[in-house]
């Protein structure tokens, strides 16, 4: 467990001849500063022992500035760099706030240690931040990463962290589609009162949705209600080939790689796949396939630490025939029999998929709150702020 202000200053209970009994902080504070850097401001109250009888109260102020770089792993990594103690004697109670000089107070508290232990005050907000490169699970084969650019932007009005999507499959990253254009923090995201602003760029959805169709996520047999027998009274060249009456199967899979659109008020996932009619459920056999376009309207929000994604409804569906073993088949026969069926399964599909929802980047035990989804055209804003999960019965309650 890493420090407290408290306990690194407090040292040693062991009996000396001049110690430190109590440690009060009245306060801490950190700071945005230009050049990229924070400012870490601790006022404390040092109850010293002088002498078996004797006592008095110092206060102690540390100014140090502090940076976050990128380390060799590539987390984020706060160092302290320029530091500064400040410490002067309080009178007591009884009297006035007349102050001794500090260099009287220096022979009591040998203030040059102090910067060496105000670095281990960083021990616990770095492990936070390198929980974020941590990896979570999209689907049970898939997994997704957070991984920073380069080191933050800090400026007196916030800090803007860049980061990479990597989807990984039994360790190795997918290679994903390219970005058209390199995506930007929006201007819009740099205003409001809320702690934290979220930029997922349309990409972002894009390239969410390549990883789950390479991993076979949305791929499906779906029983139709159909048989060949029924499917033969439209078709008669299915009673020629199927001697029995026999369930009808359908088997889907993508033809090539799902698309997310985003404008203002509206995301929608565009869906190119093939599905293929047929019988048999161990040995298939394929009588006819059929290219499927559709386009689902998805529904956007967040539950602690995870983006939900929900397909709302099916807008829009085009079924044509891509091969055939009985013939040709036009296209409002391929709907009238297939098409309620395919657009009721695959929305069901996506929506199971898509039901422990996605995570979002974040450092360990805190989650989001008074969370607000904006979808606009090419990206989606997620201002919201941050709350620290606090810990019950000796475990951290992690969102």
């Amino acid at each position: 467990m890493a420090p407290r202000v408290s306990d690194l200053l407090l040292g040693s209970p062991k009996p000396i001849r001049k110690q430190i009994d109590s440690v009060k902080v009245v306060d801490l504070s950190l700071s945005l500063m230009p050049d990229d850097r924070l400012r870490l401001s601790i006022d404390a109250d040092l109850r010293i022992t002088t002498s078996p009888s004797t006592s008095k109260v110092v206060r102690l102020s540390i100014l140090a500035d502090l940076h976050v770089e990128r380390n060799p792993e590539g987390n984020l990594e706060l160092t302290a760099s320029a530091c500064k103690p400040i410490m002067e004697e309080m009178q007591s109670t009884e009297e006035m706030e007349s102050k001794s000089p500090s260099l009287e107070v220096d022979k009591e508290v040998d203030i040059n240690k102090i910067c060496l232990e105000v670095s281990k005050l960083l021990i616990l907000p770095n492990e936070r931040l390198a929980s974020l490169t941590a990896q979570f699970p999209v689907t049970p084969s898939c997994q997704l990463q957070y991984l920073p650019l380069a080191a933050p932007m800090i400026s007196e009005q916030g800090i803007t962290v860049s980061l990479q999507t990597a989807f990984l499959v039994a360790g190795m990253a997918l290679p994903l589609p390219i970005s058209p254009t390199p995506f930007t923090m929006p201007e819009a995201a740099s205003t409001g009162p809320s702690h934290l602003t979220l930029a997922l760029s349309e990409h972002y959805y894009t390239s969410l949705f390549f990883a789950m169709e390479r991993v076979g996520a949305f791929n499906m047999t779906i029983s139709s209600p159909l048989t060949t027998a029924t499917m033969a009274q439209k078709i008669t060249q299915i009673g020629s080939l199927f001697q029995e009456d026999l369930p009808v199967m359908l088997t889907v899979m993508f033809r090539s790689s799902p698309r997310v659109a985003l404008e203002e008020g509206k995301a929608t996932l565009k869906l190119f796949l093939t599905v293929h009619a047929g019988v048999g459920s161990s040995a298939f056999q394929n009588f006819l396939s059929m290219s499927v376009d559709m386009s689902a309207g998805l529904l956007l929000s967040v539950t602690d630490v995870k983006m939900m994604i929900s397909a709302a409804v099916i807008e829009d569906m085009e079924l044509s025939l891509a091969a055939s073993d009985v013939g040709p088949m036009p296209a409002a026969l391929l709907e009238k029999l297939f098409l309620s069926t395919i657009r009721e399964e695959m929305l069901a599909q996506m929506n199971a998929v898509l039901s422990e929802g996605i995570y979002l980047p974040h450092v360990s035990n805190f989650i989001y709150t008074d969370v607000n989804v904006i979808i606009h055209k090419d990206y989606v804003l997620i201002p919201c702020n941050l709350k620290l999960q606090p810990k019950t019965g000796g475990k951290i309650m992690v969102g």
